[in-house]
């Protein structure tokens, strides 16, 4: 069991879980949020938590309203929309503060990950992307802009997949 194994999470739904529920599976991590820029990455995240469901991979989604209020809904509009909207299937915890002095203890480790240019620290804004290997060893950070089905982001994911 790693640290990001004991965190307590609650799911979009408020049911208790954690990364635990996750072992011996990658877990790629995103803030998201309904009202940004950003959200058609929704499309690509969806496809990432279909395409390798089946090898090991589990998308988590972590809805959050600190950029610019563009999480604004309920836990029930943000599922409805992300299901009628996007079709997603994968996991949703609930809005969750990823910055600042009530950051979540996740976003507390998670924010300690370099991203390609050594930078750590702050999350920059919604659809930032954190891989965890199956040990749950974080292991990569992808930078908001960074497509989910990008060669990176897929590289990143076939790299850690359990065999």
């Amino acid at each position: 069991m790693t640290a990001l194994d004991s965190i307590a999470l609650t799911s979009l739904d408020g049911s208790a879980t954690s990364l635990a529920e996750y072992a011996g599976r990658a877990v790629l991590v995103v803030n998201v949020a309904s009202k940004c820029g950003l959200t058609p990455q929704y499309a690509g995240l969806e496809a990432l938590a279909t395409r390798y469901a089946d090898r090991g991979l589990t998308v988590l989604g972590v809805p959050c309203n600190q950029f610019a209020g563009q999480e604004p809904g309920s836990a029930e509009e943000i599922a409805t929309f992300c299901s009628t909207t996007y079709g997603v299937t994968f996991p949703l915890l609930e809005k969750t503060d990823v910055n600042g002095d009530a950051r979540h203890p996740l976003y507390v480790e998670l924010a300690t990950t370099p991203d390609a240019e050594g930078e750590a620290g702050d999350i920059t804004w919604n659809f930032e992307k954190f891989l965890i290997a199956p040990d749950h060893v974080t292991v990569q950070r992808f930078r908001p802009r960074t497509e989910p089905e990008s060669d990176e982001v897929v590289g990143a994911i076939e790299a850690v997949l359990p065999s």
